[in-house]
């Protein structure tokens, strides 16, 4: 990947000039796996955020458009005050650094996935996916090649002879069935701890929105529920799922012939679908994009998707694979290190 231009004094030459203060400064506010950053700055006594989204690289139009579309559902993102489309620059409500995953405990859990699960139910029911690009078969082929790609060959040093990609079609097969059989709804696609603030009003604050798409129902859910970041006993999981399920059926936009076994099949396979992909995502970051700070994380992820396939038994032998790779190797550090 190569590096950008550095785009530090017009970031904050054109902040200056936009808030009419030439004696702001800006410090980093947090970064994520794109080119995007966001910077924050006081005015008047009160805190913006700056976010800095390189046009060619980062598109700052999909950001806008589909904001819109989560604020006219009521739904709380950051308002935007004011943007540069040409640099790249947007000026937006700061939602402040409460973020779930620090707040999450035993005894917070259930009153903070309630409020996640009814900004999901309201997203999933009032926001239009009309025009989005569609979570396909072509799509959910990509993303799960990934791991073959960049965990199995680039990280382990393994490329699949003809008998284990036999095994790893057969897989995805089955995942990618799943996933289609679902009804299609707005999907976030990173609805997560990470991605979800504590707000003073209209909680949660929701960021990270741009890669929205048509997909399926208990995609958000999983990412919300099996998050990378944090693990719960799956118990309490299934508990959550069920009462979802239990939601979408009062809102109509699942019928009774989806049970509890066929919900939570539907929901185990969609998350699995996502960490297959996040276990190739997060050494592709690094080995390609030399950005370490997921590779502490690939153990939850590993573990999601072993743990989870291991439910199933037509993923047996993908499992099998899976362990027999992986087992003794150190995934938290890159290869050769």
């Amino acid at each position: 990947m190569p590096p950008l231009p550095d785009r530090t004094t017009a970031r904050l030459a054109w902040t200056r000039a936009t808030l009419g203060d030439d004696s702001l400064v800006l410090e980093p506010a947090s970064a994520d796996a794109s080119f995007r950053s966001y910077w924050r700055t006081r005015h008047d006594g009160k805190s913006w955020i700056v976010m800095d989204s390189p046009p060619a690289q980062e598109d700052p139009r999909p950001w806008l458009a589909i904001g819109e579309r989560l604020a006219a559902a009521g739904l709380h993102v950051p308002a935007v005050q004011a943007t540069d489309l040409v640099q790249g620059f947007l000026l937006i409500e700061d939602l402040g650094s409460r973020l779930y995953l620090p707040a999450l405990n035993d005894a917070s859990a259930d009153r903070l996935y309630d409020d996640a699960m009814d900004a999901l139910l309201r997203m999933q029911t009032q926001v239009s996916c009309d025009e989005l690009p569609p979570f396909d078969h072509a799509m959910l082929v990509r993303g799960l090649e990934t791991m073959p790609e960049w965990f199995l060959q680039r990280h382990l040093g393994h490329t699949p002879d003809c008998a284990e990609w036999d095994v790893l079609e057969a897989a995805f097969d089955v995942i990618i069935r799943n996933v289609l059989e679902q009804p299609r709804v707005f999907v976030h696609r990173d609805f997560h701890s990470r991605n979800l603030l504590i707000v003073e009003h209209n909680t949660p604050g929701i960021v990270d929105f741009q890669g929205a798409l048509a997909g399926p129902v208990t995609y958000d859910l999983a990412s919300l529920l099996r998050d990378a970041y944090i693990v719960w006993p799956r118990e309490r999981v299934e508990g959550w799922v069920e009462t979802y399920r239990q939601r979408l059926l009062d809102a109509g936009v699942i019928g009774t012939a989806v049970d509890p076994k066929r919900f939570l099949r539907w929901f185990d396979l969609t998350g699995l679908h996502r960490h297959v992909r996040v276990l190739g995502q997060f050494y592709r970051l690094w080995y390609r994009d030399g950005k370490p700070g997921y590779l502490a994380d690939v153990p939850t992820v590993y573990h999601y998707v072993v743990s989870v396939a291991r439910s199933y038994p037509e993923l047996a032998d993908f499992v099998a694979l899976l362990e027999r790779h992986a087992k003794g190797r150190d995934l938290t550090q890159a290869a050769g290190a």
